[in-house]
């Protein structure tokens, strides 16, 4: 189901890699949402994300016969292209076996949505990510965090923490964005997005 492209280093078929800020700083932020969903996949399958020099930590696992590279970017959010572009080369993957997981100020709070290519909705990460592999097809598994009440607040609400309440609702989307990244391994995108954008 999974397209297989020129490999040119340690052979995968998928590589998920979830966006986020480094640092204690950041961490549960509404930004790193992706890069907790690439951790909980991580727990799942009982790999460790180890540091990598692709500015990253990465791992390999094998679900259903399928090679998957798990990766989050060791850059700041803005500068995410420059880890994943060499991680595709490295994994010898091409865009459309590539998946982001990452926020989405255009989504209602935990609503989870999986994407093919598109449109960049403004996110600064996605943008590093096209001009660093010279295409938007990349896949995505998109998860909301909703619009700040004041537009011109949009960096400040992104970089916030979650209440008690919201932290509630995140962890169970965290663990459907981790059910959408599978269901693409498993089943392909277009069986993935009929799966996960009906409701």
């Amino acid at each position: 189901m999974l397209r297989r492209g020129p490999r040119t280093g340690t052979p995968a078929d998928l590589l998920v890699v979830g966006l986020g800020n480094p640092g204690a700083d950041y961490e549960g932020t509404r930004h790193n949402v992706g890069a907790d969903t690439v951790l909980l996949l991580a727990r799942r399958h009982g790999a460790h994300l180890k540091r990598w020099k692709y500015q990253a930590t990465a791992a390999e696992v094998v679900l259903d016969g399928h090679r998957v590279a798990l990766a989050i970017p060791l850059t700041y959010m803005n500068e995410s292209g420059n880890a994943v572009a060499p991680l595709a080369r490295r994994f010898g993957v091409d865009p459309e076996q590539i998946v982001i997981v990452h926020d989405e100020l255009d989504l209602s709070p935990a609503v989870v949505r999986v994407k093919e290519g598109g449109g960049l909705a403004g996110h600064n990460g996605l943008r590093s990510i096209e001009r660093s592999l010279k295409s938007s097809a990349f896949l995505r598994v998109r998860i909301g965090i909703g619009k700040p009440p004041d537009p011109r607040r949009g960096a400040d609400h992104v970089l916030k923490g979650f209440s008690k309440r919201e932290r509630e609702e995140m962890g169970v989307a965290l663990e459907v964005a981790a059910d959408a990244v599978e269901a693409i391994v498993h089943e392909g995108i277009a069986s993935a997005m009929t799966r996960f954008n009906a409701h």
